[in-house]
């Protein structure tokens, strides 16, 4: 067990930071990110400091969206991911129609259907072209447009148009008075995604880049991190065979993983809806199931920020309000508080708090 977790902290570059936030998405990736600082801090702690640009911060990270270095998008599970803009279409071409499957219950009770599509898109099309919208400013211009977007049927249509690779969310919108920005704009996917990886096989090259950011870890893990059927998931690890390495039966690590840096910290203050924690079908490993309910998912479907120590969960913290400091709740005493401290003064200099 220790060399799973000391071999997941280097795959999730916790202990083997990459050089910069977009070399950390790319990574990984796919990073879940529907609280979008979250997100944005899920790459700030897994990238190091520089002589040149210090440690990364938020502003980082922002700059990166704003250069089209990275994109938001409901990559799969129904469920926002930051991305590199480059892995955008080809993972959509893998996990586009399973997605659409799954919301094709609630589109019909919705009424979404092609023909709305069709009306949404011509829309928001002159807003999207000209510097994008926020999701609010998008509902606005569908109510002109005769289209309600209560009831979920806007953040569905947005969701169908993404899925459909015609939008993305890019650019960050500053915050209106001061603290933390936390609304991004809608653009058209063919502007704003400028170059494209397209890999031979994506269904493999899906499965490969599971496992390079997050093994060892299972077929099991993989359909439930993908959102793919679990036949599609063994295929893709039989497509795969010969570009990952199994590591024990069932468990698939890279075959070059991140060296570990000499100046890798013990302990992690990790965002809410972490991949170290949630991208795994069994989470034992990372989290005793006694501790599991206190982290999540809950009845709401939320993941609760994670200490980590060690590799393993050893409390929970709060960091929806950068600018608000809660004390975390830790599970038990085993745990070195300066770590711990250190840990959480990492996330509020990537703030700016």
């Amino acid at each position: 067990m220790s060399d799973l977790l000391t071999h997941r902290l280097r795959a999730h570059r916790l202990t083997a930071p990459a050089g910069t936030v977009t070399d950390a998405a790319r990574h990984m990736l796919a990073v879940q990110s529907q609280d979008l600082l979250a997100g944005r801090w899920a790459l700030g702690v897994r990238t190091r400091a520089s002589a040149r640009r210090g440690e990364p911060t938020l502003a980082h990270v922002d700059a990166a969206f704003a250069r089209g270095d990275l994109v938001r998008a409901w990559t799969m599970r129904g469920t926002l991911h930051i991305i590199a803009a480059t892995d955008l279409r080809w993972v959509l071409s893998v996990t586009a129609d399973r997605q659409r499957q799954q919301a094709a219950g609630r589109h019909r009770d919705l009424g979404v259907d092609e023909r709305m599509l069709t009306s949404a898109a011509t829309a928001l099309r002159p807003a999207l072209r000209d510097g994008g919208c926020t999701r609010a400013e998008a509902f606005t211009l569908l109510e002109g447009a005769g289209i309600d977007p209560r009831g979920q049927r806007g953040i569905h249509l947005l969701f169908a148009l993404t899925i459909a690779g015609e939008i993305c969310q890019g650019p960050i919108d500053p915050a209106r008075n001061g603290g933390v920005a936390r609304e991004q704009r809608f653009v058209l996917t063919e502007d704003w995604v400028r170059d494209s990886h397209q890999p031979d096989d994506p269904l493999a090259e899906l499965f490969v880049r599971y496992i390079d950011g997050h093994g060892p870890a299972g077929v099991a893990d993989f359909a439930w991190w993908s959102g793919l059927t679990k036949a599609a998931a063994r295929e893709a690890c039989e497509r795969a065979q010969d570009r990952v390495t199994e590591v024990s039966e069932g468990l698939y690590a890279a075959q070059r993983a991140p060296r570990r840096s000499p100046e890798a910290a013990d302990a992690f203050a990790l965002p809410a809806f972490d991949e170290y924690y949630i991208s795994y079908a069994d989470r034992t490993p990372v989290c005793p199931p006694q501790h599991q309910t206190a982290v999540g998912p809950g009845s709401n479907g939320m993941v609760r920020p994670t200490l980590i120590h060690d590799g393993r969960v050893v409390g929970t913290w709060a960091h929806a309000d950068a600018t608000r400091h809660e004390p975390p709740v830790l599970f038990d005493d085993d745990h070195d508080p300066d770590a711990a401290a250190s840990a959480f003064a990492r996330f509020a200099r990537f703030t700016g708090g």
